[in-house]
């Protein structure tokens, strides 16, 4: 697929002859599932930003709110008060920055202080996400989660999950679609680990090419250090480098546009290398 996608200030562009973008992760919580705490200084996070910026990063996704599984939502008042010194600092970093967050209110305050790009792990399921982003001109990533981060891994079942998922993500591109945003500000992350077990994030993976071809929109994969790839090696998170990034490369063979990820200089070596073998 040959394409652009608009986002904020930046249109970043998809071409089967290149790899995948990389999506840095920068969370600046204390209680993330696998770097809780390391960038939640005000310092750290620049620092860590620069650092994946050296690295070969294409888009920084910050994220001020944990959505591992079993979390409480946290009051949008102190999501802010985490994100904005953030935001602030490096709106002007050279790069897409992305907002992790399924808040609206916000999604509305970030638009403001200069993000490019809004990623809601509830894919704009409600009419005041929609409403928040929907006049503004950022790229928009429309996730599928089963239920809410607080009770999505229990049990959750499908009849068939690569057909649910993409029937949720055409539904919710088409309601954005119908409030005037362009198909060229959309995304879609059909959410592995949100609501799902390893054999329907399996399957999500060995369709992801159909997947993208139904839906004519490009496709983010965010499967960097999630209990998949613990289950698949046996490795605890901090060990998960290797695997993860096995994933992207699987992923990028399988069409991914973007690859969210937390060891972005390994990613992109290993895709640079990936690409010229290919």
């Amino acid at each position: 697929m040959q394409g652009i996608m608009h986002c904020g200030r930046y249109d970043l562009s998809f071409d089967d002859a290149s790899r995948p973008l990389v999506m840095g992760i920068l969370n600046i919580t204390p209680d993330s599932f696998s770097d809780g705490g390391s960038f939640q200084r005000l310092e750290s996070a620049i620092d860590r930003a620069e650092q994946m910026i050296a690295e070969g990063v294409d888009i920084i996704d910050i994220g001020a709110e944990s959505t591992r599984p079993g979390v409480l939502a946290l009051p949008d008042g102190e999501e802010l008060n985490r994100l904005l010194p953030v935001l602030y600092a490096l709106r002007d970093c050279g790069k897409p920055i992305s907002v992790d967050t399924r808040n609206p209110e916000v999604m509305r305050e970030a638009l403001l202080a200069g993000a490019d790009m809004i990623n809601d792990v509830n894919g704009f399921r409600t009419s005041e996400a929609v409403e928040a982003v929907a006049d503004s001109d950022c790229g928009l990533c429309i996730m599928h989660m089963q239920n809410n981060p607080e009770d999505m891994q229990i049990a959750p079942r499908y009849e068939n999950v690569v057909e649910e998922v993409a029937d949720f993500l055409r539904v919710a591109a088409a309601r954005l679609q119908e409030r005037g945003v362009s198909r060229h500000r959309i995304c879609v992350d059909p959410g592995f680990g949100f609501g799902k077990n390893l054999e329907h994030n399996l399957a999500l993976f060995k369709h992801l090419e159909s997947l993208k071809e139904r839906l004519d929109i490009p496709v983010l994969v965010g499967v960097s250090r999630k209990s998949m790839i613990g289950q698949l090696t046996g490795k605890p998170v901090q060990e998960r480098l290797a695997g993860s990034v096995a994933a992207a490369l699987c992923a990028a063979a399988h069409g991914a546009d973007i690859v969210r990820v937390h060891d972005v200089a390994a990613t992109v070596d290993a895709l640079k290398v990936w690409r010229a073998l290919s």
